[in-house]
């Protein structure tokens, strides 16, 4: 029985051993198709941490809970996906969509989202953009100049207070 056995894997390793190198015979590294692009066709860019998007959002939280303002929070990346969403307690259902427009909004036109309220006299149809908030609360992240995140907060009585909030949390990504 031990002989059977011991055989049957000296050849199912033989077999495998085969498989491999019949499967790698015709793609050598020599003979296989290469494309390396240069350097001046890559690009490099700096992404905020999931880490430091949770440190963002919970500032955020914090800092309206000591007004005693009920706000959800969203934090988006250079491209405009999510990172971080946190719905504080108490805040309205609408809140928590309407923070990750506003986050993805900033980002998106590198300005706080107030400030693209002004726009809107000049070009009314920005609002028209799918995925876009033109309301106060949104502000953008950057890191050497080049924005790398947005946040967002809804649910407070005034864009003004949401942007405040917003602006706590990217204060807390320099400390």
């Amino acid at each position: 029985m031990r002989i059977v056995i011991g055989g049957t894997l000296v050849g199912a390793a033989a077999l495998g051993t085969f498989a491999v190198v019949s499967a790698s015979a015709g793609s050598s590294p020599s003979t296989a198709p290469r494309s390396e692009a240069a350097g001046k066709n890559l690009a490099r860019s700096t992404h905020l941490s999931a880490d430091a998007a949770g440190r963002a959002a919970q500032a955020v939280l914090d800092a309206a809970a000591k007004e005693n303002q009920r706000v959800s929070v969203a934090v988006v990346d250079r491209n405009g996906n999510t990172i971080v969403t946190l719905r504080g307690d108490g805040a309205g259902p609408q809140a928590y969509e309407a923070a990750q427009k506003k986050a993805f909004t900033a980002v998106s036109w590198n300005a706080p989202t107030s400030d693209l309220v002004k726009r809107l006299e000049n070009a009314p149809t920005l609002k028209d953009i799918p995925g876009t908030l033109f309301l106060g609360g949104g502000v953008p992240v950057d890191a050497k100049g080049a924005p790398i995140a947005g946040i967002g907060v809804a649910g407070a009585p005034s864009g003004d207070l949401d942007e405040k909030f917003a602006r706590a949390g990217a204060a807390a990504l320099g400390k």
